[in-house]
């Protein structure tokens, strides 16, 4: 096992650090987590307590931030799609569930590879939120370049290793019922991992593959060392180290010019 390269910084330094998939979930920011334009008519409503909710213009997409700071996931940041539009949280068309705890950077990916098809889909008679034509391959072929280890069972599942075995993606290809789980993407010890995000059936096959790209980015993410998890921190790639921690770290921090408080909202 590697040494422990943080035992002599400060806990206060900030510092960059790869794999992505061990970096640690960072700051609980909305403003990172959700790319979307809150100025163009997209809602963003976040009660005293920090549970906030986004929506779409056309209510066919929302998302959702629930803090559970006493649970060893943190809580989850939700997303879901409606094919014929409706209010937040009810009937589903596919969903996509993140443990609090995976890196922020990781959502941020996945939520502006979502903003690109809804503006896509506006622009054109395309419907790529709910009739995705990209083939399954598509969200894993970029694993084998970066030496993944790929497995597939006959229960209709198969499964991709990382090198360092602390990250994985399992997907039930025979998966038909839009509840079911038709990927589930991990990063830690496989008996358990520091996070998990799931997706079920008629979930974009491009908002898988946005989750897989950007966790074998090498791009860093930066991180104070007291953020980055104690467990998994002699398998991390220590990048240039710099003195000074990031000015503010905050806590599901809305986008400029929104409000807090249970219904406040502001579109354009």
């Amino acid at each position: 096992m590697s040494p422990d390269r943080f035992q002599n910084l400060d806990p206060a330094q900030s510092v960059k650090v790869l794999p992505r998939h061990l970096a640690g979930p960072g700051p609980t920011s909305l403003g990172t987590a959700w790319p979307f334009p809150f100025d163009e008519d997209w809602r963003v409503y976040q009660s005293e307590k920090g549970t906030a909710f986004t929506t779409s213009p056309c209510m066919r997409l929302w998302s959702s931030f629930t803090p559970e700071p006493d649970k060893s996931r943190k809580g989850a940041w939700t997303t879901e799609a409606n094919r014929h539009g409706g209010l937040p949280f009810g009937h589903a068309t596919w969903q996509i569930t993140f443990d609090a705890t995976t890196p922020v950077e990781l959502l941020h990916d996945v939520h502006t590879e979502l903003l690109d098809l809804y503006h896509e889909d506006l622009h054109s008679d395309r419907d790529g939120l709910f009739e995705d034509m990209t083939a399954p391959h598509e969200a894993y072929a970029s694993l084998f370049a970066f030496g993944w280890r790929h497995h597939v069972k006959t229960d209709g599942t198969q499964s991709f290793l990382s090198p360092d075995d602390l990250a994985g993606v399992v997907h039930h290809y025979a998966a038909t019922r839009s509840h079911e789980p038709a990927w589930r993407i991990w990063g830690g010890h496989p008996s358990e991992p520091q996070w998990q995000a799931r997706f079920t059936t008629g979930t974009p096959t491009t908002l898988v593959a946005a989750l897989t790209v950007s966790m074998i980015s090498s791009e860093p993410l930066i991180r104070t060392v007291n953020e980055v998890p104690l467990d998994t921190r002699s398998h991390l790639y220590l990048a240039t180290p710099t003195d000074t921690p990031p000015a503010e770290r905050p806590i599901a921090q809305l986008p400029p010019g929104h409000g807090t408080g249970p219904g406040t909202s502001r579109s354009r």
